[in-house]
């Protein structure tokens, strides 16, 4: 409802829409990840209204709002006592800009409160270990706006960076144009996915796509949806994310709002 609001449509075509998802509930298994329904629930929303991009005017403003903030930024990490771990802190504040998660978020009075915040689960001493050793990092992007945070970590880790987004618009999630816009190419390569879930569904990705996370030393993942379609993976990842509803609460064994920058695979 609230996407569909965000879409302009009229009460009319709103009505079509849960028809037409309400038709194909039958057909959805109970193992399919929350990104993989709601990509066909929000490609829906997409054939309804024939725009490619619904959210576009909401992610400009939250990317121009983190760039007028820019500098501020820089100015908090380079003056902290460790600017590298303060960076990251931003990259997890950063990811409570969802659209999907929290229709209504207002980027410049959240991002303002929650500057503050500190993880509540942290494995630097890892995250550091594994980034000194390693030659080349992929880098999955979650939301446009956050991008911009995103890039002052990039800035930091002083290594070969491709930074991936998702391959057509997708709820408020960052795409190539987004990324471009927050000038993560300034700092890093960028590269689609191949995916336009809300999420890293690995079957739906491209054989280049594949090729970076198979090889890559180090992979670090942005955000709940890359987690929810990532994390049974046996590969390494380290998820940076806030915690947004109690199933992934539960799942990591925290408290719903907090800021995590945990290593996978676990042992359960």
């Amino acid at each position: 409802m609230k996407a569909a609001r965000v879409a302009h449509l009229d009460e009319y075509s709103i009505k079509k829409i849960f028809d037409h998802v309400a038709s194909i509930l039958p057909d959805i298994s109970l193992d399919m990840t929350p990104p993989e329904i709601g990509m066909i629930v929000y490609k829906a929303i997409y054939q309804a209204t024939h725009v490619k991009d619904p959210y576009k005017a909401i992610k400009d403003a939250c990317t121009t709002y983190m760039l007028s903030q820019y500098d501020s930024f820089v100015s908090q990490i380079e003056n902290s006592p460790d600017p590298l771990y303060t960076a990251l802190r931003f990259a997890a504040i950063g990811n409570s800009i969802d659209f999907g998660a929290n229709p209504e978020f207002e980027c410049p009075r959240e991002i303002q409160e929650q500057e503050h915040l500190d993880f509540e689960v942290c494995h630097y001493d890892t995250f550091k270990h594994d980034l000194a050793a390693a030659g080349s990092i992929l880098y999955i992007a979650d939301n446009a706006g956050e991008t911009v945070l995103d890039r002052l970590l990039i800035e930091r880790l002083k290594k070969p960076v491709v930074y991936t987004v998702r391959s057509q618009p997708i709820i408020n999630d960052a795409t190539r144009d987004d990324a471009q816009a927050a000038g993560i190419d300034r700092v890093a390569t960028i590269l689609s996915s191949g995916c336009d879930a809300p999420g890293t569904i690995l079957d739906l990705c491209s054989e280049q796509f594949l090729n970076y996370f198979l090889s890559a030393d180090m992979i670090i993942s942005k955000g709940q949806g890359n987690y929810e379609t990532l994390s049974d993976q046996k590969r390494s990842i380290f998820y940076i994310l806030k915690v947004k509803c109690p199933v992934i609460a539960n799942d990591i064994d925290i408290k719903v709002g907090s800021l995590v920058l945990i290593k996978g695979p676990r042992e359960l």
